[in-house]
């Protein structure tokens, strides 16, 4: 039985999705499709933004922002996960699976705090339209930036020191594909409750407050629509807020049902489908959500695959 302070010598094993190899095989392929599309989706709207001067607002300063966060959150889990698929060992040492929760919740609470940024960017331009431009200035818009990462890095910290303070007393099998805080607290040997309640108490203050922000702009947003006489003026608010309501509404349900519950209610087989929603399936909508409903993104796009397909052909 290992002690508190040899814990660092464990290598956890990753139990993944099946433990069969064609399904292995099968696994692989796909996720290294999601994988693949979702890094070149989120590139495609980064170098949108860069490389179209229209385009240089703070509604797609903070989209470029997102997906680049979008990109760094699916690559803490995926790789991993890829190269565990085509292994039979399907380990992770105890200061990668450290650093994979680290990131993980890094990006997770960052982006809590970007999608609530967001929506106060679009409460903003629809509710204040002549005050906009003075309101989210170059300035004021890096800063929401920065302190939503500041935020995430805080809370991941908190909860990463938390997490490998346990004993694990050996055991090592992690039923899941990442490290995340749930199967890990299962593995330990050691009253979690402290854990539970810091966990609790870090959702009310990242996720159900980032939530709450968001909910409040937009019950302002709606309440400034309904006043829109024009039938088409209110269609194209509505197409601007309807992609991001989207992309909160999956991220933040799926996340809160992850974490702001007691451990006693933990089920490692339906969590792993929960946690399939906000590491992967979130990043892998987001270019389509925001793209397909969005016709300055959609051109943009458009017009820089046009110049990447004559370049070639000259």
């Amino acid at each position: 039985m290992l002690k508190k302070n040899q814990t660092t010598t464990i290598d956890f094993i990753l139990v993944g999705f099946s433990g069969a190899p064609v399904f292995q095989q099968l696994l692989f392929v796909i996720f290294l499709l999601i994988y693949v599309i979702t890094v070149m989706g989120n590139l495609s709207i980064v170098f949108a933004y860069k490389l179209t001067t229209s385009l240089h607002t703070p509604m797609y300063f903070f989209l470029a922002n997102l997906s680049i966060l979008e990109i760094c959150y699916i690559s803490t889990t995926v790789p991993k996960m890829l190269s565990n698929f085509l292994s039979s060992l399907k380990t992770i040492s105890f200061s990668g699976c450290v650093i994979q929760m680290y990131c993980f919740l890094l990006l997770g609470g960052t982006e809590c705090y970007l999608l609530a940024v967001m929506a106060y960017d679009r409460y903003n331009a629809i509710c204040n339209p002549l005050l906009y431009g003075t309101i989210m200035n170059k300035r004021i818009c890096i800063q929401l930036v920065a302190v939503s990462w500041i935020g995430g890095a805080i809370n991941s910290l908190i909860h990463t020191s938390l997490t490998f303070s346990l004993s694990f007393c050996g055991h090592n099998k992690i039923n899941h594909f990442f490290c995340d805080i749930p199967p890990i607290m299962q593995l330990a040997c050691t009253s979690t409750w402290i854990n539970e309640i810091v966990l609790l108490v870090a959702c009310g203050c990242v996720i159900v407050s980032s939530f709450i922000l968001t909910l409040v702009s937009y019950t302002h947003i709606i309440a400034t629509v309904v006043k829109i006489k024009s039938t088409s003026g209110r269609k194209k608010v509505f197409s601007t807020c309807s992609s991001h309501l989207m992309v909160v509404t999956f991220f933040y349900g799926s996340a809160t049902f992850m974490y702001f519950r007691p451990k006693s209610s933990y089920s490692m087989d339906q969590d792993r489908v929960i946690s399939a929603f906000y590491a992967f399936i979130a990043p892998f909508l987001n270019p389509f959500i925001y793209s397909l409903r969005n016709s300055d993104v959609k051109a943009a796009v458009k017009r820089i695959v046009c110049l990447i397909v004559l370049g070639h052909r000259h």
